[in-house]
């Protein structure tokens, strides 16, 4: 039996909430506690669209507050070492995106924070620009510990609904990607030789609980 369901959902809102939460956290006039609770609100309207129109499995891992490729670097651990110092969190995902540059502390305790965005490129022709993957020629991908798409997956089943995830293949987030700096010879680097090391730590994503 055939099973209507949809590949993803727009994000931004009907009237532009998820841009006004963002550029709000970003301007430090919402604080993180209140872009997430209210994010959940705006994913949580849209599985109750997809359900009320009939959609037997509503879409997770497809609400992103920034990029959906950016959240798959930041699950799969593609993170570059100019951002590692940062926070974790949305420090470092905002940072990746956008850059920061904050001045040193008055006391000296901390560091003036000086780092650049990573580079955004068209998806696919499209308008939509998206955050590329830098990898290095010896990259180690390491799996988040709770997954972005896993949470959502078990934030729409607590509500009682059946959810398909949606998430970038393992081949099309390669092409997708660049070689990083550390990389010699760009011009020669593989990206695919990865694809034995990535597909093993995307697979555990399967033992999570997905039905």
């Amino acid at each position: 039996m055939a099973l209507p369901t949809v590949l993803g959902f727009p994000r931004i809102g009907a009237s532009r909430e998820l841009k006004r939460l963002v550029e709000g956290f970003w301007a430090g006039k919402t604080s993180e506690d209140v872009l997430l609770d209210k994010s959940r609100q705006l994913r949580q309207s849209h599985w109750k669209i997809q359900k009320d129109k009939g959609l037997h499995h509503v879409a997770v891992g497809d609400f992103s507050l920034y990029d959906h490729v950016l959240d798959a670097s930041v699950t799969l651990g593609v993170i570059p070492e100019r951002y590692q110092h940062l926070s974790a969190g949305l420090e470092v995902y905002f940072a990746m995106a956008r850059g920061l540059q904050k001045p040193a502390s008055a006391d000296g305790s901390a560091p003036a924070v000086d780092v650049p965005a990573m580079e955004m490129k068209k998806w696919f022709d499209t308008n939509y620009h998206y955050i590329v993957p830098e990898l290095s020629a010896h990259q180690a991908f390491k799996l988040a510990p709770e997954p972005k798409v896993v949470r959502e997956f078990k934030e729409a089943a607590a509500l009682g609904l059946a959810a398909r995830p949606v998430v970038i293949g393992p081949v099309s987030y390669l092409l997708l990607s660049k070689p990083a700096r550390d990389v010699v010879d760009a011009a020669k680097f593989d990206r695919f030789s990865l694809l034995p090391g990535l597909v093993s730590v995307w697979r555990p994503l399967a033992l999570h609980g997905f039905r």
